[in-house]
């Protein structure tokens, strides 16, 4: 029997998951879970995906690693749409086709409701997003949320932190919802290189959503959830720099945050509540 172009798009893509990207891709995705022990048995996970690169990819890598059986495990690979157009609407629907994915698709006025916002639209798009998604995630029996930020978002959230905030901290790899009582967010891409998630992509020529909002939809350089933030992209701009220099810049960066040394710590956070070195000096 002929195989069609969408039967031959998905087994690509299967196929080099499994064997050319295993390495970039899998490896990291499987020790993630295992390290931050992102997957636990009997989880029902709510796979959130936008449409972009990472996300669509991190959905791949969930059957894969479910088709291991490892652990018994339930996944809805849920998609909001937040007020796209009809034509990127399409293209969510056909990679999702095109790929073996069986999406869920909900609707949501986002788009419509931050068009007046002036001041940081970007930020309030995403936390209204995350609200959305736990909410419908959560009535759909899931008991965590799944979003697709890599290796790179997490160091330059780092950075940015540092300098743009004036503070000194990460993107976790989990954590509890404040807002949505036993649910949990997780990031299971942690470990992988965007690099690696293009090569994925190109390798299989597939193209995929950017942020398609009234904002940024002209934007060349976005990121997958949403944001074009000019600080974003001159961190990216400012590792390249750095790493012509220093080749381990990058993971120099992302373990920083892993060996923070409180005795040599003027001042810091906890459970809200702010600390300083005199208070045991």
């Amino acid at each position: 029997m002929t195989k069609t172009l969408t039967e031959d798009t998905q087994e690509k893509a299967e196929k080099s998951i499994r064997k050319k990207f295993h390495k970039e891709l899998f490896s990291p995705f499987a020790r993630a879970c295992k390290r931050y022990e992102l997957i636990q048995e009997n989880d029902h996970i709510a796979v959130c995906i936008s449409g972009g690169k990472d996300s669509m990819l991190m959905a791949k890598l969930f059957q894969e690693i479910q088709r291991h059986r490892q652990r018994s495990f339930e996944l809805t690979f849920l998609v909001m749409d937040p007020g796209y157009k009809k034509e990127n609407r399409e293209l969510i629907e056909s990679n999702a086709r095109a790929l073996g994915i069986p999406v869920s698709i909900f609707e949501s006025d986002i788009f419509d409701a931050i068009d007046t916002i002036d001041k940081n639209p970007c930020y309030l798009c995403a936390r209204m997003r995350r609200g959305y998604l736990y909410s419908n995630a959560k009535n759909l029996g899931c008991n965590k949320i799944a979003l697709g930020h890599h290796y790179d978002d997490v160091i330059e959230t780092i950075l940015m932190g540092m300098l743009h905030g004036a503070q000194i901290q990460t993107m976790m790899p989990k954590l509890h919802s404040l807002n949505f009582e036993g649910m949990e967010l997780i990031r299971p891409m942690y470990l992988i290189r965007e690099s690696d998630i293009c090569a994925w992509r190109d390798y299989n020529d597939l193209k995929f959503l950017q942020c398609a909002c009234h904002f940024t939809e002209n934007c060349e350089t976005l990121r997958e959830d949403g944001s074009a933030s000019s600080k974003r992209i001159e961190t990216k701009q400012l590792i390249a720099e750095l790493k012509k220099k220093n080749p381990f810049i990058e993971s120099n960066i992302f373990k920083s945050v892993e060996n923070v040394n409180l005795d040599t710590v003027i001042g810091y956070k906890k459970n809200g509540e702010r600390h300083h070195f005199l208070e045991e000096y």
